[in-house]
């Protein structure tokens, strides 16, 4: 990944936009649109599955419900988790960084010390991370980010040298782990594959996490989330190390001008879809036809190469649309409007995810358990279009979504 962005490159700041201008390059905010938009892609298979939230322990975000691989509803949802599954995660990730990098640049020209007032800014989304893990979802990523932005915030003080070194070795533990699990799945399987399209590496879940959210109260579900907490923090744990090399990803972009809508970054960002589509979905397509046992090199390893892929491509087509006709300037006003209200949706489409597949709302997951995937592709578009609506609207009255609102005016800036 060094080769895209050159080590000179990579170490000068982005020149001659304001920081208002650069906080608000186009392409970033309809890269977070479609991140935002690309998680629930994964996130309503947790909704949709039996024991939600629980059940991803055994498989039932990533393992398919929708017949056999050889029937269309099997080979649409397939290939809509194979889209999906932690790719737009990665995505997110990433930007997080770029958000961190114009942070500090901001800082740098403004004279002000660093981290200085931008922990706090990380010590309000831990909050809010916690909220929403209680109230909303257990695999908030939010958390796992503000711990995340503040190591790495750190970093930003430090040399060029022990940023780029932290970097590197960062990837490579965390690319250990993830091979070290997944031997341990190939030794605990006896060298077999799974059936499934990915999995957890637990079984089944347990009739009463499926009945808790099939049938259970909201404050029966809070209480769950509490007593299991350890165990459904467990994500940002095992992958801190993926987590502090895609955010630094996004600050080397950043500094190498890969947002820009120059020469430069538009040689990068055909670098980046090369790159990462050309290693990515072999990958992807290698870990896939694995099965189960190879859930870690593909949600965590193989995920993220094609995730740098997306966003190189999706930079190439901004490129290309530079003087949109109406129906791409609608779809690209429509994606940045969610990109700039992101915190807000995030939260939002997993609010709305739960009151639609709980026993505490529609209860469709239960209802519709037998229905195929159609239902749930569904969901997430009628989500999706939900959220697109919603920002559009309230940006036309509003400079920021609720949740950044609430941020700036805690926050006082």
């Amino acid at each position: 990944m060094a080769g895209l962005v050159g080590t000179r490159a990579a170490e000068r700041a982005v020149e001659g936009a304001g920081d208002g201008a650069a906080a608000r390059l186009p392409l970033l905010d309809v890269l977070r649109g479609v991140a935002i938009l690309g998680t629930l892609m994964s996130n309503v298979w947790i909704f949709a599955g039996p024991g939600a939230e629980w059940g991803v322990l055994g498989g039932n975000a990533a393992t398919s419900a929708g017949g056999g691989a050889s029937s269309l509803a099997g080979v649409a949802e397939t290939a809509f988790r194979f889209l999906a599954n932690g790719k737009f995660l990665s995505m997110l990730t990433l930007l997080f960084g770029v958000g961190l990098a114009i942070q500090f640049r901001s800082a740098a020209r403004r004279g002000l010390p660093w981290p200085g007032r931008y922990k706090w800014r990380a010590l309000f989304l831990f909050a809010e991370g916690t909220v929403h893990f209680v109230l909303v979802f257990a695999w908030d990523v939010l958390m796992g980010y503000a711990v995340v932005a503040l190591l790495v915030a750190w970093l930003l003080t430090r040399s060029a040298r022990a940023q780029r070194v932290t970097w590197i070795v960062m990837g490579g533990l965390h690319l250990t782990a993830m091979t070290l699990f997944t031997a341990a799945l190939l030794v605990a399987s006896g060298g077999g594959t799974g059936a499934g399209t990915g999995g957890g590496a637990g079984g089944a879940p347990g009739a009463e996490a499926v009945a808790l959210y099939a049938e259970g109260g909201y404050g029966e579900q809070i209480a769950f989330r509490l007593s299991h907490a350890v165990l459904l923090r467990a994500e940002p744990v095992f992958s801190f190390g993926l987590l502090v090399f895609m955010f630094l990803l996004g600050v080397r972009l950043f500094r190498a001008g890969a947002f820009q809508n120059d020469a430069a970054g538009r040689r990068i960002r055909r670098r980046l879809a090369g790159w990462g589509l050309g290693l990515g979905l072999p990958l992807n397509t290698l870990a896939l036809l694995g099965g189960s046992d190879f859930f870690f090199l593909d949600r965590y390893g193989a995920a993220p190469v094609l995730a740098i892929g997306y966003v190189g491509l999706i930079g190439m087509a901004m490129d290309r649309l530079r003087h949109p006709g109406p129906p791409a300037s609608a779809v690209t006003s429509a994606l940045a409007s969610v990109g700039r209200t992101a915190l807000s949706c995030y939260v939002l489409q997993n609010v709305l995810a739960m009151l639609a597949c709980y026993g505490i709302g529609l209860g469709l997951a239960s209802r519709w358990a037998d229905s195929g995937p159609w239902w749930v592709l569904g969901l997430w578009a009628a989500i999706c279009l939900v959220l697109v609506a919603g920002a559009n609207l309230w940006l036309r009255r509003f400079a920021h979504g609720p949740l950044e609102s609430v941020q700036r005016r805690l926050l006082r800036r």
